[in-house]
């Protein structure tokens, strides 16, 4: 079965999103091999089907509708047992149980871990550009401010 260019726009900007990445249809022409203008025709196809919204100019997400998140906590006895609670389920570890759990799970850290990584540096990047940008203007009215030199 052949994977329309709609759907593998649409499979993309969900990929994207789960990896909380900015879809932009830059974004999507460095994931798919597809032209800016064919992007363009299936985001607009997409959003006039209701599967995709733009949030901003140039900034897409796909209509995708979970539950609430339910609040999780996790108690460790002193015996060693592991209580978790995710709203109102409550799941009762074994120590050996809850490594297992720990060890599928840890994928999903590593993947949190560097989407927390990359909102880190996206923001500190923002506040450098800010600084820069600050710092050159700065430079532009300390040299109006300079006498012309003349050459003799």
């Amino acid at each position: 079965m052949r994977v329309t260019n709609k759907q593998m726009v649409l499979d993309a900007i969900i990929d994207l999103n789960n990896q909380e990445q900015s879809v932009t249809r830059e974004t999507l022409s460095g994931v798919i091999d597809l032209s800016l203008a064919m992007i363009d025709e299936k985001l607009t196809s997409l959003i006039n089907d209701g599967l995709i919204y733009r949030i901003q100019r140039g900034v897409y997400l796909p209509v995708i509708a979970h539950d609430q998140a339910r609040i999780i906590s996790k108690i460790v006895l002193p015996c060693g047992t592991v209580k978790i609670d995710i709203g109102d389920d409550v799941w009762t570890l074994t120590p050996k149980e809850a490594r297992v759990v720990g060890s599928l799970m840890a994928a999903d850290a590593m993947q949190y871990s560097n989407i927390e990584i990359g909102h880190h540096a996206a923001l500190t990047t923002a506040k450098m550009d800010l600084q820069t940008k600050e710092m050159r203007r700065e430079i532009r009215e300390l040299q109006k401010r300079l006498p012309a030199s003349n050459p003799a």
